[in-house]
């Protein structure tokens, strides 16, 4: 048994064989058809396209239910009667994960410039909750129009009138805090999903670069198991490797106090996934 299955199968616990009792077979109940559904069914039930599901999902107000033996995501019946029970179903499930992409259509929606929007988003006024590499290998953000509103109604001073002291200071020093911006609420809602020590350590290891995880967890045979549990791009990772390559940039952490403060969570991390020697596979609070 090579490294990797030996600390996998004491993460995960042994395999254990399966003893057949003699005497007549069990009969086992049949699940109830249609008692959990897949993605696109559960998105058109929703009345959801594809990628607003996706975006839902990520959010949190769409909760995936046990996976399906071959490890695709399903949805309980219970989980979509909820979201269709609540008020405002469906318009007000629509507005929660509408989208607007780049610095035209967002300065739009709170009327004002481009170049205004670019500046306030550069200074860490508003949190990106995906991105787009263009044909051009540039980043388009994505951000959640009901946010956008929401800021215009409890900053409308940010909208009109000359940049503040803190922001006047970040653009002379050509700061940019969108990617980190965006990479914070990432590694959030990822670890709002799960309660697994292994899997919580995971999500915070995928962030750091490679050097640094080396250092942060010097045992190889513990890297081999975050890297195994590590959780999968986003929706929207481009699979053309000249436009994956800038996407790559934005999932590792970069400032210096940025990365201290994922090593030092992930050490944290490590130290009570430690103290458990199996995968618990608990779900998170989402």
């Amino acid at each position: 048994m090579d490294v990797a299955t030996q600390v996998l199968s004491e993460v995960r616990g042994p395999v254990l064989p399966v003893i057949r009792a003699a005497g007549p077979p069990v009969v086992r109940a049949e699940p109830l058809p249609d008692a959990a559904v897949g993605g696109a069914r559960a998105a058109g039930e929703l009345g959801l396209t594809r990628t607003e599901f996706a975006r839902a999902v990520q959010l949190g107000i769409v909760r995936a239910g046990p996976p399906a033996p071959g490890g695709g995501a399903r949805y309980e019946r219970a989980e979509l009667e909820r979201i269709r029970s609540a008020e405002g179903f469906p318009d007000g499930l629509r507005e929660r994960v509408g989208t607007v992409a780049g610095a035209e259509a967002a300065g739009a929606v709170l009327g004002i410039s481009p170049g205004r929007f670019t500046r306030l988003a550069r200074c860490g006024h508003f949190t990106p909750v995906g991105y787009r590499i263009n044909r051009y290998r540039v980043v388009v953000w994505l951000y959640l129009t009901a946010e956008l509103r929401e800021f215009a109604d409890r900053e409308p001073g940010l909208l009109r009138g000359s940049a503040c002291q803190a922001d006047r200071e970040l653009l002379a020093a050509k700061a940019d805090l969108r990617p980190r911006k965006w990479r914070g609420r990432h590694v959030g809602l990822l670890l709002r999903r799960t309660a697994d020590p292994w899997e919580r350590a995971a999500v915070l290891a995928s962030v750091l670069p490679g050097e640094e995880l080396r250092q942060a967890v010097p045992d190889p045979a513990e890297r081999i198991v975050l890297a195994a549990l590590a959780p999968p791009p986003p929706y929207g990772h481009p699979q053309i490797p000249a436009a994956a390559a800038v996407a790559l940039r934005l999932l590792r952490a970069e400032p210096a106090d940025e990365v201290h403060w994922y090593r030092t969570s992930l050490d944290f991390a490590l130290t009570g996934a430690r103290g458990q020697p199996k995968s618990t596979g608990e779900r998170g609070p989402t």
